[in-house]
């Protein structure tokens, strides 16, 4: 089972941390950083998925699966570009929606979306690292992570909400009357979602492999904590890790 080390999973955070000052507007940006103020500590140790066979089904796992879906948008944005494909929405837009398509994976005010699951038999059987909070009201992912962000007032622009809704693509059925259209009216006006769905695949395919290549912790090699409120992060995650896991 690949693993995250406290010192890596406080760096992920301080990467998406510098993406919210690098990328989104000031409007905006009070908002959504009071928001994830109030879900750090949830949201630095959630994993992407519940079993080990998915995508980083592991503490820190969804901050990272944030991190490379910014990262191949971007990129897959220019190869778009590069070959002809118009570009009608803005890097702002691009990024917030990578880094909110998955938002509803960190729970509601209350509760955590995923709770370690119990059952030894779903564990070594199943390979379920985690499970669905039973104490969670049932939403789609996407449509509890922008209801999250209207709670906080965060402004989402039209292209932005497609892109959030539209992320997993047709492996969702309730995507099919925006992306199977046979009326040209209805088609979509931009190729956001599509890049956004292509990172998102590319991402969780690459996290696999990783998960397949690996049984070891990720160490750091770069940048580690240099504040006290810094290493206090980080020896409490790390005390919750062994709380969970040891």
């Amino acid at each position: 089972m690949k693993k995250l080390s406290a010192e890596q999973m406080q760096l992920n955070w301080q990467s998406l941390m510098d993406t919210i000052e690098g990328f989104i507007d000031d409007d905006r940006k009070e908002n959504l950083l009071k928001m994830y103020g109030d879900f750090e500590e949830r949201m630095m140790m959630a994993p992407a998925s519940a079993k080990d066979a998915f995508h980083n089904a592991m503490p820190g796992g969804y901050v990272e699966h944030i991190l490379h879906i910014i990262q191949f948008s971007l990129e897959l944005k220019q190869v778009w570009e590069k070959n002809g494909a118009e570009i009608n929405f803005t890097d702002e837009e691009l990024v917030f929606a990578a880094m909110h398509h998955d938002l509803g994976k960190v729970g509601d005010l209350e509760h955590d979306y995923y709770v370690p699951q119990d059952s030894d038999w779903h564990r070594i059987n199943r390979g379920e690292i985690y499970k669905h909070n039973p104490s969670l009201q049932y939403m789609k992912v996407p449509d509890r992570g922008l209801w999250l962000l209207q709670h906080y007032g965060v402004k989402v622009t039209d292209k932005e909400y497609l892109g959030i809704k539209l992320a997993d693509g047709l492996y969702d059925d309730a995507n099919s009357a925006y992306l199977k259209s046979y009326n040209p009216d209805y088609n979509l006006r931009s190729n956001m979602a599509y890049i956004l769905h292509q990172a998102d695949m590319m991402a969780t395919h690459i996290e696999f492999d990783q998960w397949q290549r690996s049984d070891e912790t990720v160490t750091v090699n770069t940048k580690v904590p240099k504040t006290k409120q810094e290493q206090e992060t980080v020896d409490n995650m790390k005390a919750k890790f062994d709380e969970l896991f040891a």
